[in-house]
């Protein structure tokens, strides 16, 4: 079976490359696509080279929007096929680019997400706030996404506790100064009361406070497939990256504790 996608991926290469010769610039760049997707099976990274040759004439050829979607495959290739996390968020941060230019703004903002989610596991905690608060901001300009806000405040002001109480404070007063809904939110009670335990650096407290929380989401989730028959995989993926925070914020507590007691 890999022999005959490898067979596939060569063939629509050989396609791409007549159909260059020929000048036939729409119907290489889709050849070039299509030898990605026969490659991928096999092949991830030669998949890659062909979605860039693909890409490349889309772009030349002023398809961005089409160029963005195929940016977003490459990043998936490299996040979970090749697990290159700084590449994954080059290509998400190129279709991003691509889709503003063409004002697809919620198409942006997915994919500035998925930037910020991966600069958060890698820890680059200053990009993915300014992804929040930037995507945060979108939000509550637009009456259709207002309440989505509070969930991008919410991480927002988790990557602060990976980093600094104080900036957590002041960012969690700004956020709900920003958008005054947010405060009698479910996620904002909770940073409160997170925060309060980093003050007091109470390490347990604040363990005891996160699994409460992550508990009743799990159970709310679990109600809502019984419920559905249906949880959104990309939702599922938010979830499990804030309980990622979560353990993050933790682990910066007790460590912080620590330095107390040593000192």
């Amino acid at each position: 079976m890999a022999k005959k996608w490898e067979f596939v991926g060569k063939s629509f290469c050989e396609a791409a490359a007549l159909n260059l010769k020929q000048g036939n610039k729409h119907d290489a760049s889709n050849c070039y696509i299509e030898a990605g997707v026969g490659y991928k099976k096999v092949d991830p990274q030669e998949a890659v080279n062909c979605y860039m040759k693909g890409i490349e004439i889309m772009t030349d050829m002023g398809r961005f929007t089409t160029a963005a979607k195929h940016h977003m495959t490459v990043a998936e290739i490299y996040e979970t096929d090749i697990v290159d996390l700084e590449k994954a968020i080059s290509h998400f941060e190129q279709a991003a680019d691509y889709f503003k230019g063409e004002e697809s703004i919620s198409a942006s903002n997915r994919c500035l997400l998925n930037v910020a989610r991966y600069a958060a596991q890698l820890e680059q905690y200053k990009k993915a706030i300014d992804i929040y608060e930037q995507v945060g901001k979108s939000c509550i300009d637009n009456s259709l996404l207002k309440y989505s806000a509070k969930e991008h405040y919410f991480r927002a002001t988790l990557c602060h506790m990976c980093v600094d109480l104080l900036n957590a404070q002041l960012a969690l007063k700004k956020y709900i100064e920003a958008f005054p809904a947010f405060e009698d939110s479910r996620e904002c009670k909770l940073l409160k009361k997170l925060l309060e335990k980093l003050e007091a650096e109470d390490a347990d407290g604040f363990a005891e406070a996160v699994a409460e929380y992550d508990s009743s989401l799990k159970d709310e989730k679990s109600i809502e497939k019984d419920d559905t028959k249906f949880v959104d995989s990309d939702e599922e993926e938010f979830i499990e990256f804030e309980s990622k925070l979560l353990v993050s914020s933790l682990k910066n507590t007790a460590r912080t504790t620590s330095e107390v007691y040593s000192g």
